[in-house]
């Protein structure tokens, strides 16, 4: 390259104060990135001058592309970057073949290997704890590929409340209405129900291993393995079940101390674009033995979409509303302030129930504080000292808020007053019922007794984590693939219960006690409750030394593919292939 054009492209360069300094030293990493993100300013200077622009250019018809590659090429190739500089790259991580960065030629392709970690080793038993290994090793593409194909069902039954009895009976079909309990390692059945449930799923709360560092292991999981490991197996199941959640949805994660900050910055990873909130929630209030501290509560992280209102209001206890008057007072709350607010309010005083509004009263009606008809009192807004005053709502909007409304009789006299059964979430939540011990064993023991959860989560800590998401939308679809003792389960029937409400479960568990524990009792829940049905599952395991694949899956569980549904060696009914065939949509 002739010296003139080096020089010519250098005192183009030197003189902006954006791409050089004052002694005109070029600033070398800010050109390159100008490059990158081809700049306005960085353009400017290179059509400034025809012969530059001529050479750094292809014209096109009447447009002019820039060649990138061309021009990173000449401050690289011209010793720009060795003067005073301590490395050539100093705003850059990566490969180079020859002087550029391989992102610049398309004949090297990276290959990001999938680490393992996937997979749980297959274990089902609680005592298989001390063999249970996240396995370090490389899965190639093709494996994963082969890993996440929808996998078959099997061992299908459905459980149906009849004259007040659970009934197991064969399905004909799963359907996307049906209760679903799966048996299986969750990331592969996540994989396999993606396809039909993709972004459907309202609210999924899970309750993961929480990974303690002692053996003292409040779950009937395996957390024998690190923060690195522990991560990677989060990762792995959250970026899957981040595609099943619908635009308005949210996701509940329970975590303690342990993981809590670095599954926070997991999140923030994962879920970009949404909001992060890290809620307490005391759920232990004796506490745990500890040297300095004694732990009364643990976490849950709620995650969803930025600048929407998907967490709806707490419900408070009667015995805890804040009642006042509905009758205004102080400085502008007379009559004359607002006409429109100085009307009857009709009770029944057989049940002190709010029953009905009067019209807006005309200017020259001056009632006294109670009318009495019979069994209805009419209540205007007028004090103890006679001074007419208004109600706190107009006549057009008193209605919407008749619910919020109770009756106050004192020596004869009824008065209104105001209450919100309603509140904002706070970020500390304290209430007995979230106590794990009193409403979590307990319950648990009492559905399903010997069972091996010494210390599942309370049953309304669970209630009111689905009610702040699901509370007002009675259709709700909601999953949890660490599904445990079924605590979800019992939660999303307590609420339908309570409102009459047709919210639907997906629970997934790997654990043999799934059929042992979280199955039994959620037939017992239901049977309880009189009604609802659910349909249980299971992946289909093969025999990994019969069957033809080799390598690090067999390590792990294997499971049938549903391409292979049909093959006699598996033993597969007819019945069953149908059902799958409906479920995957295969015709």
């Amino acid at each position: 390259m002739p010296i003139e054009f080096k020089e010519k492209v250098e005192n183009l360069f030197k003189n902006s104060e954006k791409f050089s300094d004052s002694d005109g030293v070029l600033f070398i990493p800010q050109i390159l990135e100008a490059i990158e993100k081809i700049d306005g300013d960085l353009i400017k200077i290179l059509i400034s001058d025809a012969g530059v622009k001529n050479h750094f250019f292809t014209q096109i018809e009447d447009v002019y592309v820039l060649d990138q590659n061309k021009l990173i090429e000449f401050f690289m190739m011209n010793d720009y970057m060795k003067n005073g500089s301590y490395t050539s790259y100093t705003n850059k991580i990566g490969l180079i073949k020859k002087d550029s960065f391989i992102k610049k030629f398309d004949d090297v392709v990276l290959v990001w290997p999938h680490k393992d970690c996937v997979l749980e080793g297959g274990q089902t038993k609680d005592d298989d704890k001390s063999k249970e290994t996240f396995y370090n090793e490389i899965l190639s593409h093709d494996e994963i590929d082969r890993l996440f194909e929808p996998k078959a069902l099997t061992n299908i039954k459905r459980y149906s409340v009849i004259a007040n009895e659970v009934k197991q009976s064969t399905p004909t079909d799963i359907n996307e209405n049906d209760n679903l309990i799966i048996k299986g390692n969750n990331l592969i059945a996540l994989h396999s129900l993606k396809k039909k449930f993709a972004g459907k799923v309202k609210l999924i709360y899970i309750d993961p291993p929480y990974n303690p560092t002692s053996d003292n292991n409040t779950f009937s999981y395996n957390n024998n393995f690190n923060h690195s490991s522990w991560l990677t197996f989060m990762k792995n199941r959250l970026e899957v079940a981040k595609e099943f959640l619908r635009d308005d949805s949210a996701m509940i994660i329970a975590i303690d101390k342990h993981e809590v900050n670095y599954l926070g910055v997991l999140i923030d990873e994962i879920f970009n674009g949404y909001e992060n909130h890290c809620i307490t929630i005391v759920h232990n209030p004796r506490g745990t033995i500890g040297a300095n501290f004694s732990y009364t509560h643990e976490y849950a992280y709620f995650i969803f979409p930025k600048g929407k209102k998907i967490i709806g209001n707490r419900k408070i206890e009667e015995e805890n509303i804040d009642y006042s008057n509905l009758r205004n007072w102080g400085s502008e709350s007379e009559r004359k302030d607002a006409k429109n607010c100085f009307y009857p309010i009709i009770i029944d005083k057989c049940t002190n129930q709010v029953i009905d509004f009067g019209d807006v009263c005309e200017d020259d009606f001056h009632p006294p504080i109670n009318v009495h008809k019979g069994d209805f009192v009419e209540i205007y807004p007028i004090d103890k000292e006679y001074t007419e005053r208004k109600w706190r709502y107009a006549r057009q909007s008193i209605e919407e808020i008749k619910d919020l409304l109770r009756v106050k009789e004192n020596k004869g006299i009824y008065d209104i007053q105001i209450g919100k059964d309603f509140g904002t979430y706070r970020t500390v939540w304290v209430d007995k019922r979230y106590d794990a011990n009193e409403y979590g064993t307990k319950i648990v023991n009492d559905l399903v007794p010997n069972n091996n959860f010494s210390f599942p989560k309370s049953l309304w800590n669970v209630y009111d984590c689905l009610y702040s998401v699901v509370g007002n939308d009675k259709e709700a679809l909601i999953m949890d693939f660490h599904a445990g003792s079924g605590t979800t389960a019992h939660a999303v029937l307590e609420l339908n219960k309570n409102d009459g409400g047709n919210r639907r479960f997906i629970l997934i568990e790997q654990m043999d006690y799934i059929e042992t524990v979280t199955t039994e009792r959620v037939k017992k829940v239901i049977e309880k409750n009189g009604e609802s049905s659910f349909v249980y599952a299971e992946l289909k395991t093969i025999d990994t030394f019969k069957d033809a694949e080799i390598g690090v899956l067999n390590k792990n569980m294997q499971y049938l593919h549903i391409g292979e549904i049909e093959d006699e060696n598996y033993g597969v009914s007819a019945e069953e292939i149908a059902i799958n065939k409906a479920f995957y949509g295969l015709g």
